[in-house]
């Protein structure tokens, strides 16, 4: 791998003011992005999807643990398999309580949900030493109605909002050439409303690798960062996700 080129101070800081602007530019972008998703219309949630978890069984409402919100990762981990998804397990390595008490301070609950059954996910999560809420979905509809588990002989096949025929015109049969039943990476929101719940926000594919901190996963959700800012003149505004810029 070469090394960045070599230059003066002077040459260096033109090509980071350069750079700056493209950042400036993909930051409010990201920022209008986070409000078009934000206004998304939700879809009410009328099957009555059955969990299993540590303390028993548990519907989708049980999963928000009282909060308002829910953001399910579909962790690739496949009844057959002995252990989950290499990729899923990077990403859940950098899971901490810290994330959770940030997610949670906003009623928001992230939980992992995976279609081994809970036996294996308890023993892959205890040899990881992870803490997070892991559920199996293990028998039910739900990875298949999220289109992360993906098999012909149950449902058409559908990944990344592509039909089959759309990922072949595409070139993109990648996603679906595997042997079936195939497992995809995904991720979906959800928000309640009483004992009413909606489907808000789903991604799939690279999609669920890009994310970060607290702040990113609050990103996806309806009611987003719930925060407030003041600029340093003094006019408070309302932003519902968005981090001003202050250095505009």
């Amino acid at each position: 791998m070469s090394l960045p080129r070599v230059v003066s101070r002077d040459e260096w800081l033109v090509a980071r003011k350069e750079l700056l602007a493209q950042e400036k530019a993909m930051t409010r972008a990201r920022d209008a992005l986070n409000t078009k998703r934000r206004e998304l219309p939700m879809v009410r949630i009328e099957k009555d999807y059955l969990f299993e978890g540590p303390d028993g069984k548990a519907s989708l409402l049980d999963l928000f643990d009282d909060r308002r919100q829910l953001i399910v990762s579909h962790f690739m981990f496949s009844p057959d398999w002995d252990e989950g998804c290499s990729s899923c397990s990077a990403g859940a390595d950098e899971n901490s309580d810290g994330l959770l008490a940030h997610l949670h301070s906003r009623d928001t609950t992230l939980v992992y949900v995976s279609r081994a059954p809970l036996a294996k996910i308890e023993a892959y999560k205890a040899r990881k030493g992870w803490t997070f809420p892991w559920y199996s979905s293990y028998r039910s509809d739900f990875n298949y109605d999220f289109h992360v588990t993906l098999d012909e002989s149950v449902a058409p096949i559908e990944y990344n909002y592509r039909t089959k025929a759309e990922h072949e015109q595409a070139g993109t049969s990648y996603y679906i050439e595997s042997e079936q039943p195939i497992e995809g990476p995904g991720m979906s929101c959800f928000l309640r409303d009483g004992d009413n719940v909606f489907h808000t926000y789903s991604l799939y594919a690279r999609g669920a690798e890009m994310l970060g901190g607290s702040y990113y996963f609050l990103d996806l959700t309806a009611l987003g960062r719930q925060e407030e800012w003041e600029e340093p003149k003094g006019r408070a505004i309302s932003t519902r996700g968005a981090i001003p810029d202050f250095s505009a």
